[in-house]
Parts: structure tokens; sequence; C-alpha cells
């Protein structure tokens, strides 16, 4: 994890820690490629909230101990992306789960602990608690020094993308939401959150390629909560964006999605990977749209893709090997556990990373090569 202080939004930032840049033809340094890695959301329920305060022993809120399993996994990566599906409450409370959530600002540090460079921050619950919500979670990941996309504070912040570095790449991240629970958007404010509209991605993302960036990558929230396959807003949406071009060169290098609360398919469209639905990475014990528990909310991913440097100026950054990690919180000890590490002598854990393997090998991503990471 780069563990310097946060950059003025705008400026690229991040952590390199790929092999350095060979000698390219006539003596120039080619640059280097990167690892990028992106999970699902990060929900704090009230259960979340309890487990925090005892793991910071009475003082406050500790989450780093949650995701302390995967921790090795993220802060490894070049380029780490989280979404953070909530908003931030005042320092000391209250905290609120569902349906309004408000939550711990303590939850910032703990993501740059555990090695995220930035998150999306657009969500159906982004208004959950209005402007003075919105605006106090993204000072709190400025404090903590992890970037964010997808809502903004100011409309001059909304119109600058989101600019990282990893390896010798600029990465852009742009974030959507595709609503706001019906809570309208602060008055005077209609660029606080980006909505999804297909025509405004396109347009930030060649804007985002105009600013500098060598790779986009578009984080999604969207899709039909419960449901493991994409839905067909999904698929169109994946089918346009993947499609869109500036002369030979695609738009956008790569789509995340999230919202779902269960894991989706990863998908090649168009050439670029798409990530339906990474699935819940914290959340207390998940209802689900027929009011019975359901498991598969505390089931997950995370995605690795590597990308290597294009063979001439100008041309696409490629990913060259695409990995799914998967992950599961268990509720009983309050932890994220890396399921592609080991069983770790849980029985439980061979039988949930089956689940979520069939789930998301099922629209033939094995076969343009996906594997399963560790």
């Amino acid at each position: 994890m780069n563990g310097a202080a946060p950059t003025p939004e705008g400026a690229p930032s991040g952590r390199s820690t790929g092999p350095a840049p060979s000698a390219a033809p006539g003596g120039a340094s080619a640059p280097a490629g990167f690892t990028l890695i992106a999970s699902g959301d990060v929900l704090p329920h009230d259960s979340i909230i309890r487990r925090a305060a005892q793991d910071a022993g009475g003082d406050g809120y500790d989450f780093t101990p949650m995701l302390s399993g995967v921790r090795p996994v993220v802060s490894a990566a070049d380029l780490a992306i989280c979404h953070m599906e909530t908003v931030y409450g005042e320092p000391g409370g209250p905290y609120t789960g569902y349906p309004s959530f408000k939550s711990p600002p303590e939850i910032a540090a703990a993501l740059r602990t555990t090695g995220y460079d930035s998150c999306s921050t657009a969500s159906n619950h982004t208004l959950d608690d209005g402007a003075a919500g919105l605006r106090r979670t993204l000072d709190a990941l400025d404090r903590a020094g992890v970037r964010h996309a997808g809502s903004a504070r100011t409309a001059e912040e909304a119109a600058r993308p989101t600019l990282l570095t990893a390896g010798g790449a600029t990465v852009a991240q742009l974030a959507y939401t595709y609503d706001t629970n019906g809570r309208p958007l602060p008055e005077g404010q209609p660029w606080a959150v980006n909505l999804i509209d297909e025509a405004k991605v396109i347009a930030d993302a060649r804007a985002a390629r105009a600013a500098g960036a060598d790779v986009v990558v578009v984080s999604l929230h969207w899709g039909t909560e419960w449901q493991t396959e994409p839905d067909e807003r999904q698929l169109t949406l994946a089918r346009t964006l993947t499609a869109s071009r500036t002369g030979t060169r695609p738009d956008i290098d790569l789509i995340i999605g999230t919202h779902a609360h269960v894991p989706q398919a990863y998908e090649k469209v168009n050439g670029t990977w798409v990530v339906y639905g990474m699935g819940d990475q914290i959340a207390g014990d998940m209802i689900n749209h027929v009011g019975a528990y359901d498991p598969r909310g505390n089931q997950g991913t995370l995605g690795r893709f590597t990308f290597a440097p294009p063979a001439r100026p100008g041309g696409r950054w490629e990913v060259t090997k695409a990995e799914f990690v998967p992950q599961w919180y268990d509720t009983g000890r309050g932890r994220v556990v890396n399921l592609g590490a080991s069983d770790g002598g849980d029985p439980r854990h061979a039988g949930i990373r089956d689940v979520i393997r069939q789930v998301v090998l099922a629209r033939g991503a094995g076969q343009d090569g996906l594997v399963m990471g560790r």
C-alpha cells in the first residue's frame, strides 16, 4: 500500500509495485504494466457497526480486522478500487444501518490500511443523508488518502475525472449509479451524484482520455438485486459502452459492477472485460426480496486484471491476465475470508467457493481466459 498523503483532486495518485520500465526502441523507457484489483459493496449494517465497535475495544470503531483476510491481495496490487456504498455520519454518531445508512467515518482509514487507493461512491444510498452526508464521506476519504469517483461536493470536482497512477499508466476511474432511491439531487447541485446515462458515460470516458488517461475504468452501480444473472439493462449497456470507440481504440477499458448483493458473471464483451456484479464485500446477515435470509448476500469476488502497455504509442493497454478471487464475509466471526487462498480448516469454504465459481463463469469467461486467483 502506498502510504503517501492525499493527492489534490484531479492529480494522479496510486502506487507502482511492478517491474521497472524496460528500454524501448531508440533508448526510451517503455511504460511498465500494472495489476488492478476491484471489489464489491462495503455495506455496514447495524451488526457490522457493532462488530467494529467490539474490534475497537470500546474506543470508537475499527473496521481493519474485518478486512485483514484480503489485505495481502489488495495491498499487493498496483491499483486497488473498492465500492463505498454508504455515506458517513458525524464523528461520534449516531450511526444507522438499513434502510437509511449513516456509517462511522473510521471505515475510510480501514480501507486505506487494507490497501485501497480509490472507491466508487455513486450508489442508491449516496443521498441517504443529503448533501451533508455526501460531503462528510468525501471529506473523510480525503483525510484517509483514499480517492473517490461518482459523487462530488462542487461542480468543479464533478467535472474532473479521478486520475490515478499504476505502473507506467494513468488510470481514470469513473462511477455512476442507476438511482438514489428516489431521493432528489440536492437543490442547485445536479452534479452531486453521477446517474447512469450511456451518452454521458461515453462523453466522460473520452474526456478522461483527453485529460491523459491511458486506461479508463467505469464503475457501475446497476442490475437487479438478488439476481445472479445480469438483467437486460446490464447486457444492453455493457454492449453499448464496450462498442464505443474513438478511431480504433475503445473508449472504455474495464467495467466493474456492484449493487446486486450477489456475485454475478464476468464476461468479455467486444473485447473488453465486464464484471456484472462483484457481490458484497462487507454486509450483515442479508435478507432478500422475499424476506428470507440469503447467504449469497455475503459472497463476492475480487477482480484482478493485469494490464500490459501498448505495442506502439497511442495503442490500447491490453488485459493479459484476468482473475477472480472468491471471497466470503463470515458474519459469525465478522471477517472477510479469501476463499482462493485456502479452506482454512472450515468445511463450508469449498462449497461457497464452488457456488461463486459457477456464477462467475456462467457466461463463458473461462473460455476467454478468466481463472481463479489466490
